[in-house]
């Protein structure tokens, strides 16, 4: 009975542990929102696909109605679903779906092929989504109602994406911030949740490293779903320390010709370029010599210690895109 019962309890773990794999495999997530959000959720799009299919039905009928309307269902879902979510933002709904209003409609008029018109029309609005900044998948499925939507979306030309796409996503988020403001855990956009957030207690350090268990037990107590699961934050959380450990063994290292960031968002953010590293006569102090190129004082030069400049500086930065990013070597 006994080798009996210890075969029957390794058959069911391998069972189990099957299961699990064949899950991950498939993108199960583990379900990390309760009741209440889930209800929450399927209110605000409620709501918001109420008003936003009313208007649609006066301005362009039953049929365009019904096929832009699944495109903006898409957008309730990350609204009211993953408020949080970076494809969610005001800047994405908006600039993705009026974006992809207008490329939609550009390749109907210009591309007689009804066929190559929609893949065209939903490729490039992905394409200039990104380089807008404003990449919201649902975008993709107004793009392709500019194309196969019918006659009442063909007659109304360029006007399509102000009245019903422009209308539509606007009453979406009047409709989301609205909503959302009404749960101090779910308040829209992301912004307003952050402002909030500065005023809470920072948590003490603690001396040991967070484990697995602890990205999990963090994404059940948020309550409200994210579009991120625990391993990648697990994988976030070592590149940054592995980053972080980089930066503190190279703290000391200045070469000219680098840019620095004192790495202050609050107004006083600066970037310097060294442009010289000169040793004092005495052999123990160094002086540095180094211009402001963005920021506080852009255009300004000056010269202090290298012990001076040291306190300063918090990274090394790189110019990118137009911006300045910190240097990342993992």
């Amino acid at each position: 009975m006994y080798d009996t019962h210890i075969i029957k309890h390794d058959a069911t773990r391998e069972y189990d542990m099957d299961a699990k794999q064949i899950l991950k495999l498939l993108g199960v997530e583990p379900n990390v929102t309760g009741h209440r959000e889930k209800l929450i959720s399927g209110l605000g799009a409620l709501i918001a696909i109420a008003l936003t299919m009313t208007l649609s039905l006066h301005m362009v009928g039953l049929q365009g109605a019904a096929v832009l309307a699944a495109s903006m269902g898409a957008s309730a879902a990350l609204l009211f679903a993953v408020p949080h979510g970076a494809l969610s933002q005001p800047w994405q709904l908006v600039g993705g779906h009026f974006v992809s209003a207008v490329v939609g409609v550009s390749c109907a008029l210009f591309i007689p092929d009804s066929l190559l018109a929609a893949a065209m029309a939903v490729a490039l609005a992905i394409v200039l989504m990104q380089y807008l900044r404003c990449l919201h998948p649902p975008g993709g499925g107004t793009a392709l109602v500019a194309v196969i939507g019918g006659t009442g979306v063909h007659e109304l030309g360029y006007q399509f994406a102000f009245t019903p796409v422009l209308l539509n996503t606007g009453i979406m988020l009047f409709t989301a911030v609205a909503f959302n403001y009404a749960f101090p855990w779910r308040r829209y956009p992301a912004s307003f949740r952050k402002v909030q957030a500065k005023a809470a207690t920072p948590p003490a350090k603690i001396q040991e490293p967070l484990a697995h268990a602890d990205f999990a037990f963090a994404l059940r107590e948020i309550g409200s779903y994210l579009d991120i699961n625990e391993d990648d934050l697990v994988k976030i959380y070592k590149l940054a320390s592995k980053h972080a450990l980089r930066a503190s063994r190279e703290a000391g290292m200045l070469v000219a010709g680098n840019y620095y960031s004192n790495g202050d968002f609050s107004g006083e953010l600066s970037v310097r370029k060294l442009l010289e590293l000169e040793e004092v006569t005495n052999g123990k102090e160094v002086t540095v010599t180094y211009q402001i190129v963005a920021g506080a004082g852009e255009g300004d030069s000056g010269t202090m210690s290298k012990a001076e400049f040291m306190v300063w500086r918090r990274y090394e930065v790189i110019p990118v895109d137009g911006g300045w990013h910190r240097i990342m070597e993992l």
